[in-house]
């Protein structure tokens, strides 16, 4: 059978394939709520499930638990706990900021489901899991969740 494969190679094969591409999506409802609190208020908000109470951020329209539409806005601080991370040292054409940079997920406070966003205002070498941290937000807003510039070290 070994006679029929080729010899592989032990380079990589490497293929540039470009990708990047521009449209628009709308955010529905939910989304449209969640990122104008943050656009009109500097708020985060979530979705608190009727039946199990889990907090979602960003907000969902159905419970990923319980499969039940959920109504019920919650406002969080904004505070919440670094749970992972990673750094970015290259760069990339979609990428939001020139590396090297950091981003995580956060786990709100207030909230069951963890939030990825940027990190700034931190060595990158000193980032450790568990840190708390909260928002910086930008000063012009357009209703992004870039709006939210990137989550600083808290008290």
């Amino acid at each position: 059978m070994g006679k029929y494969l080729p010899e592989i190679s032990e380079e990589p094969i490497v293929v540039e394939v470009p990708s990047h591409s521009s449209f628009l999506v709308s955010t529905g409802a939910t989304g449209t709520k969640f990122l104008s609190a943050i656009r009109d208020n500097k708020k985060l908000t979530g979705l608190k499930c009727p039946s199990c109470g889990k907090v979602y951020i960003p907000p969902r329209t159905h419970c990923a638990d319980c499969f039940v539409r959920m109504s019920e806005w919650i406002d969080l601080s904004g505070k919440g706990t670094l749970t992972t991370y990673t750094v970015v040292r290259y760069q990339e054409p979609y990428m939001p900021k020139e590396p090297p940079y950091a981003y995580g997920v956060i786990q709100m406070d207030g909230a069951d489901t963890g939030l990825v966003h940027m990190l700034g205002e931190v060595d990158l070498d000193k980032i450790k899991i568990g840190m708390r941290l909260e928002p910086v937000f930008k000063e012009e807003r357009e209703g992004s969740i870039l709006d939210i510039d990137y989550f600083k070290p808290s008290a």
